[in-house]
């Protein structure tokens, strides 16, 4: 049994869509389209609209491929292109907002379903954040962005990037009270 290294294989696989080949496109979509889908889906409420975006980012990919210099996971760079593509569906859309009126103003979500799974029931909830908090939550919270880099991407400040933090989480843990649940309230230290 031979034993190929996957990193070379990508390698390979990477140069042959560059070239235009078709199945070598093919197996990268297939291969990070999924996932892909889960990162536009955390910032875009809508699957169709997600998908839409997640093709886009995808069109830019290959667009941009031959600049991808190995230096970093493909899967990251990937997903950077796909962040920044919700990022941008959003601001056309506009959709984001990042004033007070939108804390005030949200109702709280009154579900309390046991036959979701936890990642749905997660989402749900991120899902009823308004839109300047889920994004910023979610570049924090789940990608891992610090606050200088959310600034940057979203055109806010370092001082807006972690007020709408502190005021997701707080939104977040006031619906987990409201539904029964103690909310954990471990911070990475805005």
């Amino acid at each position: 049994m031979k034993i190929i290294r996957l990193y070379k294989n990508e390698k390979q696989l990477i140069a042959k869509a560059v070239d235009g080949d078709r199945q070598a496109q093919r197996t990268i979509y297939e291969r990070f389209s999924p996932k892909m889908l889960g990162v536009c889906r955390q910032y875009i409420k809508d699957v169709q609209f997600a998908e839409d975006v997640m093709v886009g980012g995808f069109v830019k990919v290959f667009k941009n491929l031959k600049t991808f210099g190995h230096r970093g996971s493909f899967e990251g760079w990937i997903r950077k292109i796909m962040v920044r593509e919700c990022i941008s569906h959003l601001r056309k859309k506009q959709f984001v907002v990042y004033g007070e009126e939108a804390y005030e103003h949200m109702a709280i979500a009154e579900e309390n379903q046991t036959s979701v799974s936890d990642v749905e029931h997660i989402q749900h909830l991120i899902d009823g954040l308004p839109e300047g908090y889920k994004m910023v939550f979610v570049l924090y919270a789940v990608e891992g962005y610090k606050h200088e880099e959310i600034a940057q991407l979203l055109q806010i400040s370092v001082g807006t990037s972690k007020s709408q933090l502190f005021k997701a989480r707080k939104m977040l843990q006031e619906n987990l009270r409201l539904m029964g649940i103690t909310p954990r309230t471990k911070s990475r230290g805005q």
